[in-house]
């Protein structure tokens, strides 16, 4: 009997282990298929392999596992070229010990659910486009060895937890965007409020505590104040391009460096003192006049404020507790519907901080009740409107459901609304703000107003003549302009998704403004499934570049500026049922003097031949199929500057009624 008895406790614990053991292996699926489905692009199909009906995922591309195959220790996916974010589900990798992102384009922010990975030795999320700060979490990784977090865009102060990791002995976080000082130890030179936070954590805080530390590189942050002394072994370089105050390591000018090291409060002035001492006294002196019924009035008074304060206070509490986060969906399945299972989002709150949020209201009593329709896509609206005592507005709305918003579109809209906003040239359309509302659903863009439209417009619709051949000669300089110092002064570079005519946008005095209305498209299709593009008037094709490739790289653009330029000089579209694809057509005459006249539109009476071999030649670089033969913006500029006449005197070459003009004008 007793025998029995051991048998059935045996029986009940293997069932117990077997169960736990496959239910360990189920967490550790949902969460590498949460991680895949967080992934809005694959372009090397590396995820393609991965089985979410297959209960075993030990044989995906990337992933190791134990030598029971019972859990998940390695994933590596470092030069995939994946673009998407961070689940955070990847947390429950419980037995993960090797994390290898490297250089990818991971957007968002890290989920401080990678705090929960005890078991991990290496966390390599470098040469990525992460922002935000660095979570706190990460110091309760106490097993971890190494941790690169290099090339993102991470801001905040680092951490003085991450002095709790014993057994780091490489840390990078260099070219980032990191404040603040480096956590060292006590007796490092920092700022009061700083040292009684250390104090507060104990003897030591900081990087002093990980005495394994062997590597560790800040440079090319914002970081302030002294470098800590129990950190001085490392070489200088690893300190360079901050602002610290070191004189052995090259660090920023003082105008990149905002920030300024703690001071110590300011001594009282003897003025002051006397006016706060005679404050004091005035009421003991106003206290023996007062009359006897004002006594109670102010305790009443009193209490009833005080109830007051308590209900507000409860209220505001009740409300916060109760008030939902960004809570969506992180990805639809293939037949439409949303995951039941809702993920919280974690947005970077440093992202659109100085960007201005309209209310849907504000911009409904603008756009007229959003009638005033002046441009339509499959994928959005485009309003225009005017602010009450503020300027014309072009409003573009996302044309998408409520419940075909994931959450990676979400984090990409606001990625995208951040980029924008950084941008300011005279030749690119200035974002004036955004608007993004959940209980009416909302995604919109606020825009300056261009008051002549597209150039498309007027190449194709408008009658010709408005665009003289000096007036091609200036559009074409101005784009030119903008996009080098979208390509060449912008950190990180920008480049336009759709480059063509329907993307330049005019203002009353015919200036070019370059607008990207379809930064987001590229995502849109991928969460329909939709891999074809979209079509419109200005929509390139036929090229030997894909259209993807064209919205990801700089030389897509330069491609797309030279189908362009045909385009402007010859009056026609760049594809057309009839004639075909305008860069096959235009081929013949480009490299041939003697025919390259036959290129201009023949709706202009006038054009400068000389104008015109410049543009051919630019022409014949931009659209090589060779994308590493093609030049830069920053070289095709001064080629164009210096090649074209905009001069007053090459007006009046062109048309000789203008003499007139000028002559009344004087």
């Amino acid at each position: 009997m007793e025998s029995f008895g051991s048998f059935q406790l045996l029986l009940v614990i293997w069932v117990v282990l077997f169960v736990s053991c496959d239910s360990f292996m189920t967490t550790e699926v949902l969460a590498l298929t949460a991680f895949k489905e967080a992934i809005y692009e694959d372009p090397l199909n590396i995820l393609s392999n991965w089985n979410v009906l297959d209960a075993d995922p030990c044989d995906w591309p990337g992933i190791s596992c134990s030598l029971g195959r019972d859990h998940v220790i390695k994933l590596n996916l470092s030069c995939c070229s994946l673009r998407g974010f961070l689940a955070p589900e990847l947390g429950s990798l419980s037995s993960l010990q090797e994390l290898i992102l490297y250089k990818n384009s991971l957007l968002g922010t890290i989920p401080r659910e990678i705090g929960m990975l005890k078991n991990v030795k290496v966390l390599d999320l470098g040469i990525n486009k992460l922002t935000g700060p660095i979570p706190a979490e990460i110091g309760n990784l106490t097993s971890v060895m190494k941790i690169n977090l290099q090339y993102n865009g991470l801001s905040g102060s680092v951490p003085y937890e991450l002095g709790n990791l014993k057994n780091l002995v490489e840390l990078r976080l260099d070219r980032n965007r990191l404040q603040g000082t480096v956590p060292g130890d006590n007796n490092s030179s920092y700022g009061s409020n700083l040292q009684e936070m250390y104090d507060s954590h104990g003897n030591t805080a900081g990087f002093c505590r990980s005495s394994q530390l062997r590597n560790a590189d800040f440079s090319y942050n914002f970081f302030v104040g002294r470098i800590p002394q129990c950190l001085s072994y490392l070489p200088r370089t690893n300190f360079q391009g901050n602002c610290f105050q070191d004189k052995e390591s090259k660090q920023r000018p003082s105008m990149q460096c905002g920030a300024s090291p703690v001071t110590p409060p300011a001594k009282s002035h003897p003025r002051a003192n006397l006016k706060h001492q005679h404050a004091e006294k005035s009421p003991k002196h106003h206290e023996a006049s007062k009359p006897a019924w004002l006594l109670p009035l102010e305790i009443v008074t009193g209490t009833v404020a005080g109830l007051l304060l308590l209900i507000a206070a409860f209220t505001a509490a009740k409300r916060c507790q109760t008030k939902p986060s960004d809570i969506i969906p992180w990805k639809k399945k293939a037949n439409g519907k949303v995951h039941k299972n809702h993920l919280i989002i974690y947005m970077d709150p440093e992202m659109l901080k100085d960007v201005v949020r309209f209310s849907r209201q504000e911009l409904e009593v603008a756009c007229e009740d959003f009638s005033n329709i002046i441009g339509s896509s499959p994928d959005s609206l485009v309003y225009k409107g005017t602010m009450k005592g503020g300027p014309e507005i072009a409003v573009i709305s996302l044309c998408i459901n409520e419940e075909d918003w994931t959450g990676y579109l979400e984090l990409y809209f606001q990625r995208v609304v951040a980029d924008l906003a950084r941008l300011n040239h005279e030749n690119v359309g200035k974002l004036l703000g955004h608007c993004r509302e959940t209980n009416l659903f909302s995604r919109m863009l606020v825009f300056e107003y261009a008051s002549n439209g597209t150039l498309y417009e007027h190449l194709h619709y408008e009658e010709g003549c408005q665009l003289s051949w000096s007036r091609r000669m200036k559009i074409i300089l101005g784009i030119a302009c903008g996009l080098r110092y979208l390509h060449t002064e912008v950190e990180p570079p920008f480049t336009i998704s759709e480059l063509s005519s329907s993307s330049v946008y005019l203002t009353e005095d015919f200036l070019p403004k370059l607008v990207d209305f379809e930064s987001w498209k590229t995502v849109l299709a991928r969460s329909e499934k939709n891999s074809g593009s979209i079509s419109n008037g200005g929509t390139l094709c036929g090229f030997q570049d894909s259209l993807e490739e064209c919205h990801l790289d700089v030389q897509g653009n330069v491609f797309a500026f030279g189908v362009l330029l045909l385009e402007i000089i010859s009056g026609r579209p760049p594809y057309c049922k009839n004639r075909g694809c305008l860069v096959d057509w235009a081929k013949e005459y480009v490299d041939m003097p003697e025919v390259m006249s036959y290129l201009v539109d023949p709706e202009l009476r006038h054009f400068r031949y000389d104008d015109l071999k410049v543009i051919c030649e630019v022409v014949s670089l931009c659209i090589q199929s060779d994308s590493a033969k093609r030049p830069s913006m920053k070289e095709l500029c001064p080629m164009l500057e210096n090649g074209i006449d905009i001069s007053v005197s090459a007006d009046l070459k062109e048309c000789p009624l203008a003499w007139a003009e000028l002559a009344l004008a004087s």
